[in-house]
């Protein structure tokens, strides 16, 4: 393996363990939907501070995983060919969301009536009997197998043949290029919501986030086409760092504006042409271009060194983010007795949720048949 992707595998693993602490966050006083909360939203500094770092990984993290998809599709797509990769997609993508949908969710939501004295297997069954289907976070993968299939059927018709020998580098886009891209996007975004707000699904799939996801995707397909990784500097991130820097600050206020002008919890940033929706569809790709360069340079700088613990870690990440959830929702259920402040709970149900969920990541990637998808 090239040097230069050992941080990429890293960064997966490590927003792997950013979306276990998201959906943590969601449990003790954040905004978003989950199996199990204990802690609703309020206007208490716990709840904002859990809140902030919510809508601040929304703003770029799943993206992120976007990106890094893109980033590998095209060689993957070469090296196999449509047929390979289409069934390679459908075994490591498909199954999965299969197996949450018909096993892991069903799980997940038995440990939380049975918490709440309802019983487990009733859950289980009520599941099965109805034909519900919930493949929760492994909507990115459901999305992820719509983006594929979509660039497999576009090089197929109108791209590059597939033995695509030569990958000629081109310099990695202006400044300009990274403003005009945010604003367009969030325009795009903007443009979406009005159809779709943000928390209203299709098919499981939160549309109203999806302009900046497919952006991404897109941009990771040229970053490999265009060598456009290796060649990133800080120079080339400034203005987007620049603008986060200046974007990222103002939500706290925007925020605090809209509950002392409308009331807490009564402004709409999700839907309309109201101020505050605008300005939650630019301020997010602007946060969004910004700390992905972070992350892209500062791992690329100090986590680029073969090791044996990372790649532990690296090879396990994609089954935690399958089976994450009852694990999380299972060490929340165990400690929801115990009374500590949101925050404490927060920290330590995250920290416990991201070892166990590795620990037991561990067997999956060693059991013939399951680890040729996971």
């Amino acid at each position: 393996m090239p040097q230069r992707d050992f941080y990429v595998d890293r960064l997966r693993t490590v927003m792997t363990a950013l979306v276990i602490l998201h959906h943590t966050a969601t449990m003790y006083g954040a905004i978003g939907a989950w199996f199990w909360r204990e802690v609703a939203p309020s206007g208490s500094p716990s709840s904002h501070v859990l809140i902030l770092f919510c809508t601040t990984n929304q703003a770029y993290f799943m993206g992120f995983f976007f990106l890094l998809a893109g980033y590998f599709t095209p060689a993957s797509l070469e090296r196999k060919g449509n047929a390979r990769f289409v069934g390679d997609r459908l075994l490591r993508l498909g199954l999965p969301i299969l197996g949450f949908g018909l096993i892991l969710c069903p799980l997940t939501a038995g440990l939380v009536t049975y918490a709440q004295g309802d019983g487990f297997w009733p859950t289980i069954a009520w599941f099965w009997t109805h034909r519900q289907f919930n493949p929760g976070p492994l909507w990115f993968t459901q999305a992820l197998l719509i983006f594929s299939f979509a660039y497999c059927a576009w090089r197929a018709v109108l791209g590059a043949p597939l033995p695509q020998v030569e990958r000629p580098p081109k310099p990695v886009p202006s400044g300009r290029w990274w403003l005009l891209s945010a604003l367009a996007t969030g325009v795009a975004a903007l443009a979406i919501r009005q159809f779709v707000p943000v928390g209203v699904n299709i098919f499981a799939l939160q549309v109203g986030y999806f302009a900046t996801y497919i952006v991404l995707f897109a941009v990771g397909i040229a970053a490999w086409r265009y060598d456009w990784l290796r060649q990133l500097t800080w120079k080339n991130a400034q203005t987007g760092i620049i603008a986060l820097a200046i974007c990222w600050p103002v939500l706290p206020v925007a925020i605090a504006l809209a509950e002392t002008l409308n009331g807490s919890g009564k402004s709409n940033f999700f839907t309309g042409f109201s101020w505050t929706a605008i300005f939650y569809a630019l301020w997010e790709p602007f946060v969004a271009w910004g700390l992905i360069a972070l992350w892209l340079l500062v791992f690329r700088e100090r986590m680029n060194q073969p090791s044996a613990f990372w790649t532990w870690l690296n090879r396990r990440a994609y089954s935690v983010y399958i089976i994450h959830p009852p694990v999380l929702v299972g060490i929340a259920v165990l400690l929801h007795g115990w009374v500590a402040p949101a925050l404490v709970k927060f920290g330590v149900v995250g920290g416990l949720a991201i070892v166990a969920t590795w620990l037991a990541a561990d067997p999956l990637v060693r059991l013939p048949g399951i680890r040729r998808v996971v």
